[in-house]
């Protein structure tokens, strides 16, 4: 899309997601996935002039518009690229501690209604679903080569597909006789082998998610990045993330759940429990969810769950 982009995009959870950081005003932030900078501003009105904001993103579209928000205010920082590289980033930047991150997961709003960039079986377009077009292999490029094996493996696992084995089955077959390179393409192979469909929701649904979450690695930088967050965080500072499915929200809340207690200590420790420091991390309240009018509003918010931990002074060894 050209840079006259004109596809709306409503933050999700905005106001609660920015209360979650407990902003302090000359504090150092990171917004782990701008979008279109929702967050980001609301975030930089709660900061004084010493505050600091890095923001992440893999899309080159978003990254235009945090470049345009830095240009315009000397506290912006901006990263080009997936929030897995979080601790070189700041290293690069001269950054050591932060006081708080957020990090709003999932695709957005302008990236599900840009038809040309292919996370929608709604528009017939190139099958790429890269959130970085100018970086890695597309979905079309990666189902053409995949064996049966791993694309019922991603399907299954990434979209918790029922019907995983007969839709690799069917995409191995159909790319013998044709590419499978436009999403058009794919839904409609999709719909010939999910035998029953769920109320409300396309049956190319859970594959295209599943195909979309692989392809960027999405889980996987959830996974490696919360262990990054934690070991920069000042006492005190705020871990904020909002998740739209399962499969996230899982990684997050474990995570948070395990840093917040002390391991078993064996029936034979002399030392009580009491005495061990601090773990790293302890919840703040509990999974927040947007309201009756916010969903109204906005239906694509309907699936997303906000959690928030604050580091202790517990010591936190990454794992």
């Amino acid at each position: 899309m050209s840079g006259n982009e004109t596809y709306q995009h409503i933050t999700v959870l905005l106001h609660e997601g920015v209360d979650a950081l407990n902003i302090r005003e000359n504090g150092v932030y990171v917004d782990g996935t701008f979008g279109r900078g929702g967050h980001s501003r609301l975030i930089l009105s709660r900061l004084g002039e010493a505050g600091r904001l890095i923001v992440f993103d893999k899309d080159p579209q978003a990254i235009a518009v945090a470049q345009e928000l830095a240009a315009q205010d000397k506290r912006v920082s901006v990263v080009h690229g997936g929030f897995a590289t979080f601790q070189t980033a700041l290293d690069d930047l001269g950054i050591g501690k932060i006081d708080g991150a957020l990090f709003d997961l999932g695709i957005s709003s302008p990236q599900i209604d840009d038809g040309e960039r292919g996370f929608s079986f709604r528009f017939d377009a190139p099958l790429d679903m890269r959130m970085d077009p100018t970086r890695g292999m597309s979905a079309a490029e990666w189902i053409a080569a995949a064996d049966e094996q791993e694309l019922h493996e991603v399907i299954k696992n990434y979209g918790e597909e029922r019907f995983s084995r007969q839709i690799a089955r069917a995409i191995v077959a159909q790319r013998q006789e044709a590419p499978i390179d436009t999403t058009r393409k794919l839904a409609q192979l999709v719909a010939q082998n999910v035998r029953t469909r769920e109320r409300g929701q396309d049956p190319a649904t859970r594959t295209f998610q599943a195909v979309r979450i692989f392809i960027n690695r999405e889980l996987e930088e959830v996974e490696a990045v919360l262990p990054q967050v934690v070991a920069r965080l000042n006492e005190g500072g705020r871990l904020a993330v909002i998740a739209f499915h399962s499969l996230e929200d899982r990684i997050v809340k474990q995570f948070v759940k395990k840093h917040s207690q002390h391991a078993p200590l064996p029936r034979w420790a002399v030392v009580k429990e009491a005495d061990l420091p601090q773990p790293p991390l302890k919840a703040v309240g509990k999974a927040i969810k947007p309201g009756a009018a916010e969903t109204s509003a906005n239906p694509r918010a309907r699936s997303a769950v906000l959690r928030v931990a604050e580091r202790s002074s517990g010591a936190f060894a990454a794992e």
